[in-house]
């Protein structure tokens, strides 16, 4: 990548750990790794990263409680879980709190180094690119700043928020496949990725409710369309 990126990397097994971090940082990465919940919530406080890979199950804080904490504090970091389980439930709960992607122990470094810099083009677009912005009803949605505004008041969204939602105004009042949908940001369609979309899609209808002319629907066997007006 052409940036040096701030990695955060909670990971309480030592060896997985240093692994992760040797790699990361011979591809460009700065990485800070802490080794429980608590050190990396503290270590988070005091300095602004531009990801976090957080593995899920770690002593004094888990990686769920830490990303409530973060998501509470209305800080949009990208998070990226890491775990040993495979329950549908854990990825949906990660996608509910806001996490960014969630990667299956055991995984390749060279999967995991794809699935962050996929994350970081999404949450930080390529300089002097132009501002993406979309009218949809009552709403001002700036796809590169992640903002959805009405009246005077703005929601910072998550990346994966933004993208979809601005997928959807590219199609605007026409049907997003799902296909295409989930191939776009989540670079599959399996079962997981549709379940967590679909916490997505619920997401953006609350948050575009106040608007009565606009709205999300699913359209039977083919995908999702925007309806405006």
């Amino acid at each position: 990548m052409s940036s040096v990126y701030k990695v955060l990397l909670l990971e309480d097994d030592t060896n997985l750990g240093l692994v992760l971090q040797e790699h990361l940082r011979l591809n460009g990465f700065d990485v800070t790794l802490c080794r429980d919940g608590e050190e990396g919530a503290h270590v988070f406080a005091k300095t602004s990263y531009d990801v976090c890979l957080v593995d899920v199950m770690m002593p004094k804080k888990d990686g769920f409680t830490f990303a409530r904490e973060v998501r509470a504090a209305k800080d949009e970091t990208p998070l990226v879980f890491l775990t040993a389980r495979s329950l549908k439930e854990d990825r949906i709960e990660g996608f509910r709190i806001g996490c960014d992607d969630y990667i299956t122990k055991p995984f390749s470094v060279e999967e995991l180094q794809l699935r962050l810099e996929a994350v970081l083009r999404r949450s930080r677009p390529r300089d002097g690119a132009e501002a993406a912005l979309f009218e949809v009803g009552r709403y001002r949605f700036d796809a590169l700043r992640h903002t959805l505004t009405l009246d005077s008041f703005e929601r910072k969204l998550t990346a994966r928020e933004a993208e979809l939602l601005k997928l959807l105004c590219q199609h605007r009042n026409r049907t997003l496949t799902r296909e295409a949908a989930l191939r776009e940001l989540w670079g599959e369609e399996s079962y997981f990725s549709g379940r967590s979309m679909d916490v997505f899609v619920s997401r953006l209808r609350k948050y575009l409710k106040d608007d009565p002319s606009v709205s999300i629907i699913s359209i039977h066997g083919k995908g999702l369309r925007l309806v405006v007006g």
